[in-house]
């Protein structure tokens, strides 16, 4: 298993399959500096996730596992709502505006109740890989680990997917994530693609009726893998 550093608050282990795949990365200077970067973050500061959830979104959906990628930005940075998953809170955790906006879309797509639980993992443990651009933050400051390599180990996730033989469906939400566009070879996987489902684009209309989780259902049943339970 991979460990992300010495401290025990930040010994993190990262699912076997993507140390395999990924461990030339590991190896590169800018992750040891970034392993360094986070590493004086989490000793001086207040930082989100904690410790051992920066991986969790890669221990919960194996490299062979994943059939869907969500990407998005950065972690949440209140206080007890980052989990290690893009867009997901752990239990108990109000829901932010952006997941209840995409908790009613699902609810209109597919007729299924809103959930109760804004906790993503049980989308991640059926095959979807809830991908963060930057997996860290410090507390109360959006956007305060971006540019420090982070990007640059998950772009470098992406196109590891993208080189797989078998097809993932990409789900890019807003103009960030369909920068991603680039790094997926579209040949071979499937992109879905709306505006995001914050309330600044959701209200203009760019969010709701996109249909993504059915879309992203028959697709999966088009290529004979079951579908996302979402």
């Amino acid at each position: 298993m991979y460990k992300f550093a010495q401290k025990a608050e930040m010994s993190i282990n990262i699912h076997p399959s993507w140390k395999q795949e990924l461990k030339e990365e590991f190896e590169k200077p800018y992750f040891k500096q970034l392993t360094e970067f986070v590493r004086q973050e989490y000793a001086q500061h207040t930082c989100y996730p904690k410790g051992s959830d920066i991986f969790s979104a890669f221990d919960h959906c194996p490299f062979d596992g994943t059939k869907v990628v969500i990407i998005g930005q950065d972690p949440y940075h209140g206080p007890g709502q980052a989990n290690g998953l893009c867009f997901s809170v752990k239990e108990g955790i109000p829901h932010p505006p952006s997941l209840i906006n995409i908790f009613k879309e699902i609810q209109t797509d597919l007729s299924v109740p809103y959930p109760k639980s804004g906790n993503l993992e049980r989308w991640a443990d059926q095959g979807v890989l809830l991908l963060n651009a930057t997996l860290t933050v410090r507390a109360h400051q959006a956007g305060s680990h971006q540019g420090k390599g982070w990007e640059t180990f998950t772009d470098a996730v992406i196109r590891t997917l993208s080189a797989r033989e078998s097809p993932i469906v990409f789900l890019l939400w807003g103009g960030y994530a369909k920068k991603k566009i680039k790094l997926i070879d579209a040949d071979r996987h499937h992109i879905l693609t709306s505006g995001h489902p914050s309330p600044l684009s959701a209200n203009r209309g760019y969010w709701f009726g996109n249909r993504h989780f059915s879309q992203c259902n028959k697709i999966l049943t088009d290529l004979n893998n079951k579908v996302i339970g979402w």
